[in-house]
């Protein structure tokens, strides 16, 4: 847990991708999360700028997993990009075999996703 921690605390910024598991994160997740910002006045997550990203097979795309998410990173004093969002629906005919992403609008989102939490991190790093 201790290098787990250190690499959030010298990350520039965090990216979370995530399935959605009745109606939430998954338990390991949330676990991960809650072990990284404890003990208290030890939170790796202080002001970092952080995208989430989640998937599901049905039609929401993880939208719910994403909103408890963000309830926590209130607590956390997380940074969340709001825009854009990516919610991969259907998610079961957006990956090939191998995994991997094959939808293009999807591709795109998450492209412009990635470009504005770097253009973020960068200005509030003062290297804009």
């Amino acid at each position: 847990m201790v290098e787990f921690k250190q690499k959030i605390k010298t990350a520039d910024a965090i990216l979370i991708v995530t399935p959605e598991y009745n109606y939430s994160v998954p338990g390991v997740l949330k676990n991960a999360i809650d072990w990284a910002s404890r003990p208290s006045g030890n939170n790796s997550f202080q002001g970092k700028n952080a995208a989430i990203m989640s998937a599901s097979i049905g039609m929401l795309g993880g939208a719910r997993a994403q909103y408890h998410l963000r309830q926590s990173f209130v607590t956390l004093d997380i940074y969340a990009l709001n825009k854009p969002e990516v919610f991969v629906t259907f998610a079961a005919q957006k990956f090939d075999a191998e995994g991997r992403l094959v939808d293009e609008k999807t591709r795109e989102v998450v492209k412009v996703l990635l470009r504005t939490l770097s253009d973020r991190t960068k200005l509030a790093l003062g290297r804009a």
